[in-house]
C-alpha cells in the first residue's frame, strides 16, 4: 500500500488528488492545480482554438493528431493544435515535486458596462485563449469555451484516494467483540466482517464451509470493501444525462444526447458495460505480465542484495590476502636486509683484521730495525779498529738485508678503507612501483552460441563466447570432439578465434563437442556438451585438387572427361569411413568402346593408370559387353552386360558389412565385389578422352538392398 501512495499524489502540489481531472494525454491533475498552471496566450485567435471550440471534435483527438510532444525545451515555448505560442513572462514557482507552477493569470478588467461577476459557488471565469500544459509529459493544449469543465473527472482515482485515506486514518476494530472491541487482525471477504484473533477462532473456525473463505489483512479488506454504492456517472456536457455508451474512436464515455447531436455519428459506439468488462479484462491481462516482471525484479533485487553481502565478504577476504602478501614481501625484504647486513659486517671484520695484522707485523719489524740502527750507531762509536773490522762485514750484511725487507709493497696498505659494495636497488624499486593486480584466475566456461552452430554434409561449425559478466583475460580456446561413435574426446582446434569449422567428419554420425578457455593461470572449465548430427546422405563433388592434370571438369565439378588416350584417375572431395553410401554416374559420351573404371580408392592411389591397377583402389571396369572387378591388378568375376551412352553406373558402399556392390542401370552387376573393407575411402573414377561421365550424389539406398549379412554365395540378403 505504501508503494501505491505515489500514484495517488498530484504532480503539481505533491498532495493527494482533490477533484482530479483527466487531461487528453491520460495524465491526472487536481482541478485547483490545473487553474494554477493555466497560461493565457496572445489575443490573436489561433486556427486550432477555433477548431477546438467549434468543430465538435473531442479533445482526445489530440493524441492521434500529434504523436510528438508539442512542448520543446529548445523553443522554451508551449504549443497548441495549430503550432507553438510564446513562452509566458509570468514568473514561475516550483511545486514540491519540482514541476513549474505559474500563478493564475489575472484577467483584464472588463469594460465598466459589463459588470461580470462570478456566481456564488461557481468557478471564476477562464480567460480566453488559455493554455494548459501537462506537468508530466509537457504536452500543451489551448482550452475551448468549456474551459476546465471540458476535461472529464477521474472519479475512480478520487474513490481510491478516499479509501486509501480512510484505511490510513485509524486502526480497524473487530465487529464481533461485545465490550471494548479489539483491533481487527483479519477480514473475511465472503462474510464482509472484521475479526480479532479470539473472535476469528470462536466465530470463524477454518473448517467446514468456512475453510474456503478468504481472509485478508484489515487494511487490504478496507480498501477492497466499498464504503458507498457505485455512483451513476453523468455526462460532462449534458449533466442530466447518464453515461451509457462508449465511443471507441474518441476513447470516452458518452450519453444518448451526445449521439443524437451527431458529435459521434460516424464513430464506432459500444455499450458502456461491455467496454467496462472488456477493458477490465485487458487491464487484468496486462497486470499479469507486469506481475511477472515485478516478481523477476524482486528476485533480481534479492540477487543484488546477496551480491552486496558477497562483495563485502570477498572484499574483507581480499584485503586480508593483500595484507598477507605485502607482509610476506616485507618479511622477505627484511630477511634479505639481514643477509646483506651480514655480508657488510663480514667485509668490515675482514678489513679490520687485515689492517690490524699489517699494523702488528710492521710494528715488530720497525722495532727490530730501530734496535739494529741503534746498535750499529754504538758500534761506529768504538775506537778499536781490529774489533770493528771483526763485526763490520756482518753488520753491513744485516743492514742491507733489513733494508731489503722494507722493499716495495711493504709500506703499502694491504686493504683499502672503502667498501667495494654497492646495493643495486633500482630493479627492486621499479618492481615495487610496477606491483599491481593481475588476473590470476582461470577463465570461466565458454558459452556455445547455439544459433550459430550447425552441421552441413560432413562438416560442423561451432561458435562460442565468454559469459557476459566475465572479466577474466583469455589467451585462447581449445575445441574438442569425440570420434562420432561415443569414443574419447580429442583436440581439433587450439587458438584465439571463437568460431571453427571442422571438416572431414563421418557421415551419418553423432558427435559430441565442447570447448574450454585458457590463460596464463591455467585451463578453465568445459562448456556444456553440444551434440551434432552429420548428414545421413552424402553430397559431394569431384575434386580438381587431387585429380590428374589431364582431367577436364565442368558442371560445377560434377562432369568430367579427359584430354588423354590413357586412363586418368579423379576422386571425390569427401571420404567415407562409416555408414552406408550410394552414388551414381551417368555416361554422357561413349566412343570407340573404352573401358572406364568406377569404385573407391585411398588418398594416395596412382592417378596415371586404370583404377584398380594398384593396391590402393577397388574398382569395376566395364566396356560395351562385359565387366570385371579389379584390385591390385587382379581381375575377377567377369560378368556379361556392358554400358553405352546414357547408361547409369551405381556404387553401393556399406561399412556396416564392409562390402562394395556395383550396379548397371539399377541392376546389381555380379556378386558382392569386395568384402572386408575398413578405413577411409574416396569415390573414384578412371577414364580417357573417349568417355564423359556426370556424378549424382545425395541418393537414397536402392530399394532392392536390405542391410544384412552376405550369404556364402556372395549375393545380398
Amino acid at each position: 500500500m505504501d508503494e501505491m501512495e505515489e500514484e495517488l499524489k498530484c504532480p503539481v502540489c505533491g498532495s493527494f488528488y482533490r477533484e482530479p481531472i483527466i487531461l487528453p494525454c491520460s495524465h491526472n491533475i487536481c482541478l485547483a492545480c490545473a487553474r494554477n498552471i493555466l497560461v493565457q496566450t496572445p489575443d490573436a485567435e489561433s486556427p486550432q482554438s477555433s477548431r477546438a471550440s467549434g468543430s465538435g471534435v473531442s479533445d482526445y483527438d489530440y493524441l492521434d493528431l500529434d504523436k510528438m510532444s508539442l512542448y520543446s525545451e529548445a523553443d522554451s515555448g508551449y504549443g497548441s493544435y495549430g503550432g507553438f505560442v510564446s513562452a509566458p513572462t509570468t514568473p514561475c514557482q516550483k511545486s514540491p515535486n519540482g514541476v513549474r507552477v505559474f500563478p493564475p493569470t489575472v484577467p483584464q478588467p472588463p469594460a465598466p458596462q459589463q459588470h461580470l461577476l462570478p456566481q456564488p459557488g461557481s468557478l471564476p471565469p477562464i480567460p480566453r485563449n488559455s493554455c494548459i500544459t501537462c506537468p508530466q509529459c509537457h504536452r500543451s493544449l489551448i482550452l475551448d469555451d468549456r474551459g476546465l469543465r471540458g476535461f472529464p473527472k477521474n472519479r475512480v482515482l478520487e474513490g481510491v484516494v478516499d479509501r486509501y485515506q480512510q484505511s490510513k486514518a485509524a486502526a480497524l476494530k473487530c465487529q464481533l467483540c461485545e465490550k471494548s472491541p479489539k483491533e481487527a487482525t483479519v477480514m473475511c471477504e465472503q462474510c464482509d466482517v472484521f475479526y480479532c484473533d479470539p473472535c476469528r477462532l470462536r466465530c470463524h473456525p477454518p473448517r467446514g464451509p468456512l475453510a474456503k473463505h478468504r481472509l485478508v489483512p484489515p487494511a487490504q479488506g478496507r480498501i477492497s470493501r466499498r464504503t458507498s454504492p457505485r455512483k451513476i456517472s453523468t455526462c460532462t456536457e449534458h449533466e442530466l444525462e447518464n453515461l451509457s455508451m462508449y465511443c471507441v474512436q474518441c476513447k470516452m464515455p458518452v450519453c444518448y444526447q451526445c449521439l443524437e447531436e451527431g458529435k459521434h455519428g460516424t464513430h464506432e459506439v459500444k455499450a458502456l458495460g461491455a467496454m467496462w468488462k472488456l477493458h477490465k479484462g485487458q487491464l487484468s491481462q496486462a497486470l499479469n505480465g507486469l506481475s511477472d516482471r515485478a516478481t523477476e525484479a524482486k528476485e533480481f533485487l534479492v540477487q543484488l542484495r546477496n551480491m552486496v553481502q558477497h562483495i563485502q565478504e570477498n572484499g574483507v577476504e581480499f584485503e586480508a590476502c593483500l595484507v598477507a602478501q605485502c607482509d610476506a614481501l616485507i618479511d622477505a625484504l627484511n630477511r634479505r636486509k639481514a643477509q646483506l647486513l651480514a655480508r657488510v659486517n663480514k667485509e668490515h671484520e675482514h678489513k679490520l683484521k687485515v689492517v690490524r695484522d699489517q699494523i702488528s707485523h710492521c710494528t715488530v719489524k720497525l722495532r727490530q730495525t730501530t734496535g739494529l740502527m741503534e746498535y750499529c750507531l754504538e758500534v761506529i762509536k768504538e775506537n778499536d779498529p781490529s774489533g770493528f773490522l771483526q763485526i763490520s762485514d756482518a753488520l753491513i750484511r744485516r743492514v742491507h738485508m733489513t733494508e731489503s725487507q722494507w722493499g716495495k709493497g711493504t709500506l703499502t696498505p694491504r686493504m683499502t678503507s672503502d667498501f667495494d659494495l654497492t646495493l643495486d636497488s633500482g630493479p627492486l624499486l621499479q618492481t615495487i612501483h610496477q606491483l599491481d593486480f593481475v588476473q590470476m584466475k582461470v577463465p570461466a566456461a565458454p558459452m556455445l552460441q547455439l544459433e550459430e552452430c550447425c552441421t552441413q554434409n560432413n562438416s560442423a561449425t561451432l561458435s562460442w563466447k565468454q559469459p557476459p559478466l566475465s572479466t577474466i583475460a583469455v589467451d585462447g580456446y581449445i575445441l574438442e570432439l569425440d570420434d562420432g561413435n561415443g569414443g574419447p574426446f580429442r583436440e581439433v582446434y587450439v587458438g584465439t578465434e571463437t568460431i571453427c569449422t571442422v571438416d572431414g567428419l563421418h557421415f551419418h554420425s553423432t558427435y559430441k563437442s565442447r570447448v574450454k578457455a585458457f590463460n596464463a593461470s591455467g585451463v578453465g572449465q568445459y562448456s556444456k556438451t553440444l551434440i551434432m548430427q552429420t548428414s545421413e546422405i552424402a553430397w559431394f563433388t569431384l575434386d580438381p585438387a587431387s585429380a590428374h592434370p589431364d582431367i577436364i571438369f565442368s558442371n560445377d565439378n560434377l562432369t568430367v572427361t579427359c584430354n588423354s588416350y590413357d586412363d586418368r584417375v579423379v576422386m571425390g572431395n569427401s571420404a567415407f569411413s562409416r555408414g552406408i553410401h550410394y552414388w551414381e554416374m551417368t555416361i554422357d559420351r561413349y566412343d570407340n568402346h573404352p573401358d572406364p573404371a568406377f569404385g573407391i580408392a585411398r588418398a594416395d592411389v596412382l592417378k596415371d593408370v586404370m583404377l584398380g591397377k594398384d593396391d590402393k583402389a577397388w574398382a569395376m571396369y566395364v566396356d560395351n559387353n562385359r565387366s570385371w572387378f579389379m584390385h591390385n591388378n587382379s581381375h575377377t568375376n567377369r560378368t556379361d552386360g556392358g554400358i553405352a551412352k546414357g547408361a547409369t553406373i551405381g556404387v553401393l558402399l556399406d561399412f556396416t558389412r564392409g562390402i562394395l556392390i556395383f550396379l548397371i542401370n539399377d541392376e546389381q552387376q555380379g556378386p558382392v565385389a569386395f568384402e572386408g573393407l575398413e578405413g577411409s575411402y574416396y569415390p573414384a573414377i578412371s577414364l580417357n578422352r573417349n568417355v564423359q561421365v556426370t556424378l549424382h550424389t545425395g541418393l537414397p539406398i536402392p530399394d532392392f538392398y536390405t542391410p544384412g549379412e552376405a550369404d556364402p554365395n556372395g549375393s545380398v540378403c
